[in-house]
This record gives structure tokens, sequence and C-alpha cells, in this order.
């Protein structure tokens, strides 16, 4: 099954995107920070795609970096911010509708097996 993990400290934004891909079948984590990635990355939990909110604890990018170059990572920002993962496989700048998030991550997940 494909897992996402959606890092943001938004909860609305969180929780909407994982109540979508979850609707469409896809295994959607949510997490507020990059530790708890990194803590079900150890555990054993890789993702297939990671949405990341811009400043959800992006203080050492070079974990996310590294990441990045493994699955896509879709970056929710403001305009105002500078994003710290250069890899990334889109930014999405707000206001960003959910809808718009979650095409963006099924457009990355294309070609994965399930």
């Amino acid at each position: 099954m494909l897992t996402v993990f959606i890092i943001a400290q938004d909860w609305m934004l969180r929780a909407g995107v994982r109540a979508e891909l979850r609707e469409k079948g896809i295994e959607a984590l949510g997490m507020e920070t990059l530790d708890d990635a990194a803590k079900a990355i150890a555990a054993g939990q890789m993702p297939s795609a990671v949405v990341l909110e811009a400043g959800a604890g992006e203080t050492n990018p070079q974990p996310l970096e590294q990441l990045a170059h493994r699955v896509p990572v879709i970056v929710v920002a403001s305009r105002t911010e500078k994003t710290q993962v250069e890899s990334a496989a889109a930014v999405l700048y707000r206001p960003v509708r959910v809808g718009d998030v979650v095409a963006r991550v099924l457009q990355a997940l294309q070609g994965y097996a399930a």
C-alpha cells in the first residue's frame, strides 16, 4: 500500500489532505514535525511521498533533502518564506486548496506500485 506522510503544523491542512488521500485508498499519516517523520522512518515506515508545510521543523534540511532524492516531496509554502527543499517535486504556494495538494500527490505517485 502507498503511504504518504503529511507533515504540517497547520492541522486543517494536515487533516484535510489526510482525509482525501485515505478516501482514495492511500495510507496517509499526519505528523506535526520532521522529527515525527524521522521516528516513523526509523521504525520501518517508509513513505511513497511526503507533503511538507514549509516551516514544519525545517531547521536541518539535510535529512529532508536526502529523502527528497528517494521519494517525491510536495512543499506547501507562503510566497514570503524560503523553502529549504531544493529537490522538491513541487512547491505549492498559499492560498492552496486541499484538492490541489491531493492532485499533486496523486500525480507524483503515478507509476508507483500500490
